[in-house]
């Protein structure tokens, strides 16, 4: 059966004023117009849509359920003209990601970038918080998706696997920590630390673990990045507390030793939350979806936690 989507917004116009002449105003057409207009999209289908009084229109059994499968087609045709728009570059997008200074500084770098060549109609908010707040900003609606320490618990959001998240300590070399290998931060703690600022998320996760082991972070000075820590730490300042991928990097690059640390919180799992599948849009669903490949599961499917 043929129909246009002046017909669909036609029926709930009416629905919605319960009288034709107000619907045919909003257009604007003639009120005979639109009268013919709806008789002949009865006449097509066979159906009567509306109850005629002199009280206005309402709908009968079969024009509540036309009038919601119109609503959905309604709002298709609205997102489809979007997506248009979007993809010819008449409209940006921004989409708001927050997430650990562990994944900000090494995963999500080489995780973005192809979905940035893909889509150059978005752009790209990034934040850095701690896990929690995190959590917490994905709730209240203020960013579209989070990475968050797989640790604790989501409640509500929907969870799926991001990377795997290893803390390793940098050491310079012939450092009597590597004698140790695999070392517990307790030994550590007893040397100097270069560190990263203060504020960092990651930074207030090492220094809330030291004060767990009753001995806080002797912080000799503070970097604003790896690889100015790095640079100190060959330089014998002090050691340092870094991601494996970067330690690991820097270590190939610099005179410095990468030691394993056998505290069982060292390795973390981090995760991807949002609050639901369906209320992403369609460039947030892609951005899921290009985050999730490399994953373990690597499927847009998820938990809740």
């Amino acid at each position: 059966m043929h129909f246009d989507l002046p017909d669909l917004r036609l029926i709930v116009a009416i629905a919605a004023s319960g009288s034709l002449s107000k619907a045919a105003a909003t257009f604007p057409v003639a009120v005979s117009a639109a009268s013919t207009r709806l008789r002949a999209f009865e006449e097509r289908c066979g159906l009567t849509l509306f109850v005629r009084s002199s009280d206005g229109m309402s709908l009968t059994p079969a024009g509540r359920l036309v009038l919601d499968a119109c609503q959905g087609v309604l709002k298709e045709a609205h997102q489809l003209s979007d997506t248009l728009q979007e993809l010819k570059g008449e409209r940006r997008i921004t989409l708001r990601l927050a997430a650990s200074t562990v994944a900000n500084s090494t995963f999500l770098p080489a995780a973005l970038g192809p979905f940035l060549a893909d889509y150059p109609e978005v752009d790209l908010q990034l934040a850095e918080q701690g896990s929690k707040a995190v959590l917490r900003s994905v709730r209240e609606g203020s960013i579209d998706i989070g990475v968050y320490d797989g640790n604790l618990p989501t409640d509500d959001l929907l969870s799926l696997p991001f990377r795997n998240d290893r803390l390793v300590l940098l050491v310079p070399r012939g450092h009597a920590l590597i004698e140790q290998r695999p070392a517990l931060l307790r030994s550590a703690l007893n040397f100097p630390f270069v560190c990263l600022p203060a504020e960092r998320a990651m930074q207030r996760f090492i220094e809330y673990m030291a004060v767990r082991n009753a001995m806080p972070l002797r912080v000799r000075v503070r970097a604003p990045s790896f690889d100015a820590i790095a640079q100190l730490v060959a330089q014998g300042v002090g050691v340092a507390m870094l991601p494996e991928a970067a330690a690991t990097r820097l270590a190939q690059e610099l005179p410095v030793k990468v030691v394993m640390l056998e505290d069982i919180w060292a390795t973390r799992e981090l995760r991807l939350c949002v609050r639901s599948w369906e209320g992403l849009s369609s460039h947030a669903r892609q951005l899921l979806s290009y985050l999730t490949r490399d994953s373990a599961a690597g499927e847009v499917t998820g938990e809740r936690a």
